[in-house]
């Protein structure tokens, strides 16, 4: 068994093994003609429980067959250009190898003595993005799983600075379980769902969240922050952290930073930028003056694994003021003893909610130093031009209605029913016959798996929406699913379909 361990005396072995899973993968990226098969759970999981586990097959060969079946052809292949469902991005081919390379030395970006360069890599990717957010000389951060573990390191440094400044007004010194059922974080109804969750992780309760009124934009509106920080003002309560949005998940929608950043340091509140979904605009060429404001943050959220085209995961969360990372530090005489900080070893642990941690801002670096911010930021630009593309496709498509005009590249939209045909009920001409049609549509869709959309509701009706993170997906693309989606939602009401798509190809 032994032999399966890599080291200096099975490197060949690692090579030839490496390389026909490389291949047997490049086969399958290469044959992929749609995104997903439609395969159901009920048929796949017969396949995967008849795996024993328990009788190994003793041979990579023979295991990459049996992955075929039970992984690779039903797969969901965010490569395909038409793909357009959640936030999952086509990768690029330096973050691969920088997955790879990884994965094979494993270093662990605890402790120093554990990564040695790896940190220093790391800090200095940390540094770039702080630079290029515009936060400062003190600023710091520590690269995370994703967007909802940076929001909740935000939401924690950001609970623990609120308590200490309720102690510096009261001058005393209060328990924080005192402090807690005083404090608030303020959101809109379009932020991340990640945000309620911290809440109740922090021993808040979701009932500290405030929710902010938006605009028709579904962007925070900074009147209605105003005044629900008046009203928690009066209230004798005390506002924890405001949570902007670049990038909300289902609209795209960049909330008007600058603007919520002067009400917050009017009234002294942690701002924090969740902009997981956006901050490709920072290094986008032309959309940069989106993020406006994003300088004056508190705190910010990135997530490099939606708009810079890397492998899950890779995120980070930056901060304005190092030394508010002290939240997050705790010392273990078996792994970071105090003394190695009077040392300054570079322990990326005393910053970060994890202990063992991947080297994952290995991926960036390749990336950058291969492609360059502009190669990233170009390819960013395109999926949000292409959803300028499909915006005016949809209003001038009278099968259509679309919700907002995007910021940045997400479009939701819903098909409109027809009158129904002769026999249908005119009863059913309503709401709830268009939020039956367009699920049964992306059911249908996802069924036959031509192209994956994704759904969501607006003002209580359902509506589908496209996510375009793969700039390989043309107009041509946008333009035959929305087709597919409208024969199989008017085949659900019972209207004649004009123009018959039904032998529209999938890539």
């Amino acid at each position: 068994m032994r032999s399966h361990l890599l080291n200096d005396r099975t490197a060949g072995s690692y090579r030839r093994t490496v390389t026909a899973g490389v291949e047997h993968i490049a086969a399958r990226l290469a044959h992929a003609d749609r995104p997903f098969t439609g395969v159901t759970p009920p048929a796949l999981a017969p396949v995967v429980d008849a795996v024993d586990l328990d009788r190994p097959l003793g041979d990579a060969g023979a295991a990459l067959a049996e992955l075929d079946r039970v992984y690779l052809r039903d797969a969901v292949y965010f490569h395909h250009p038409r793909y357009l469902a959640h936030l999952n991005c086509p990768v690029v081919i330096p973050a691969v190898l920088g997955e790879a390379v990884l994965s094979a030395v494993n270093s662990s970006l605890d402790t120093w003595d554990q990564s040695a360069g790896a940190t220093l890599i790391e800090r200095r990717l940390v540094d770039w993005t702080a630079a290029r957010i515009g936060l400062g000389p003190a600023a710091d951060g520590v690269f995370t799983s994703g967007g909802s573990q940076s929001n909740l390191h935000a939401l924690l440094l950001a609970r623990e600075e609120a308590c200490d400044g309720v102690r510096k007004q009261r001058g005393a010194q209060l328990r924080t379980a005192e402090i807690l059922p005083r404090l608030r974080i303020l959101a809109s109804a379009h932020g991340h769902f990640s945000v309620r969750k911290a809440a109740v992780l922090l021993g808040l309760g979701e009932e500290a969240v405030v929710e902010v009124a938006c605009d028709a934009e579904r962007r925070m509106r900074p009147a209605a922050l105003a005044a629900a920080l008046a009203e928690l003002q009066r209230d004798d309560l005390v506002p924890m952290a405001v949570v902007a949005t670049a990038g909300t998940t289902d609209f795209g929608g960049v909330d008007p930073l600058a603007r919520i950043a002067g009400l917050c340091a009017g009234y002294g509140v942690w701002l924090h930028v969740d902009a997981a979904y956006g901050c490709g605009l920072l290094v986008s060429g032309r959309r940069r003056h989106l993020l406006a404001g994003i300088e004056r943050a508190d705190s910010v959220t990135v997530d490099f694994h939606k708009s810079f085209f890397q492998p899950v995961s890779s995120s980070a969360v930056l901060v304005r003021d190092r030394a508010t990372l002290r939240h997050a530090t705790y010392h273990a005489d078996y792994l970071n003893p105090e003394r190695t900080a009077a040392e300054q070893l570079p322990n990326q642990v005393d910053k970060s909610l994890q202990t063992t941690r991947r080297f994952d801002a290995l991926k960036l670096w390749l990336t950058l130093r291969v492609m360059g911010a502009d190669g990233v930021g170009a390819l960013f630009d395109e999926v949000c031009d292409l959803a300028e593309t499909g915006w005016r496709l949809l209003a001038a498509d009278p099968r259509f209605e679309v919700a907002v005009r995007p910021q940045l590249s997400t479009l939701v939209f819903r098909y409109v029913p027809d009158t129904p045909a002769a026999g249908a009920d005119p009863a059913l001409a309503d709401h709830a016959l268009a939020d039956a049609a367009n699920l049964h549509a992306r059911e249908q869709l996802a069924a036959s798996g031509a192209a994956m959309v994704a759904a969501t509701k607006v003002d209580g009706r359902h509506h589908l929406k496209f996510t375009l993170l793969n700039p390989e997906t043309t107009a041509e693309d946008l333009t035959a699913v929305l087709d597919l989606i409208a024969e199989h939602a008017a085949a659900y009401t019972g209207e004649s379909l004009v123009p018959d798509v039904s032998a529209v190809p999938a890539r």
